[in-house]
Parts: C-alpha cells; sequence; structure tokens
C-alpha cells in the first residue's frame, strides 16, 4: 500500500485475517472505533461487513499478508462498495 494510500469502501465477502508486515494502518469497520495498526499487528475481517477505512497513515509504505477463508466453490475475495 503506497504513502498515505486509502482503500475504498469495501467488504470481503469471506472472513479476512491478516497481519501488518510493514508500515501503519488505519482500520475501521462501519461504525467502529479506528484501530491503530502497526508491524506485527493482526486483525480480523468479518464477512459482509463494510470496512470504513484501511490507510497507510505512515510515512514509509504500509504492508500486510491477507488469508481470506473462502468456502468450497467461492472465489470473490472482496467487493468494491460504489457510494
Amino acid at each position: 500500500m503506497g504513502l498515505k494510500q486509502s482503500a475504498p469502501l469495501h467488504l470481503h465477502p469471506c472472513p479476512v485475517v491478516e497481519v501488518v508486515t510493514a508500515g501503519a494502518i488505519a482500520y475501521q469497520i462501519e461504525g467502529a472505533t479506528v484501530r491503530h495498526l502497526e508491524v506485527g499487528d493482526a486483525f480480523y475481517e468479518p464477512a459482509d461487513v463494510r470496512v470504513a477505512r484501511f490507510d497507510n497513515e505512515g510515512d514509509t509504505p504500509a504492508r500486510f499478508a491477507a488469508f481470506y477463508l473462502l468456502g468450497q466453490g467461492e472465489h470473490e475475495p472482496i467487493r468494491i462498495i460504489s457510494t
């Protein structure tokens, strides 16, 4: 994730487990408190929940490893929500 880059409003049709491997990320499920994640922090994104913020808030590129827990026959890991 590039410098000061933000992801658009989105959701995952499947649960996702992630860990920050570089940089710092502001993460917020819609309606919840913003979490400020740093290297080594792991977090969970439930299925079908809107992610309001997923922003690089550091001065260096942010990286993360994402594990999409897709069920058999599922192929869609992310859905961008147009506003």
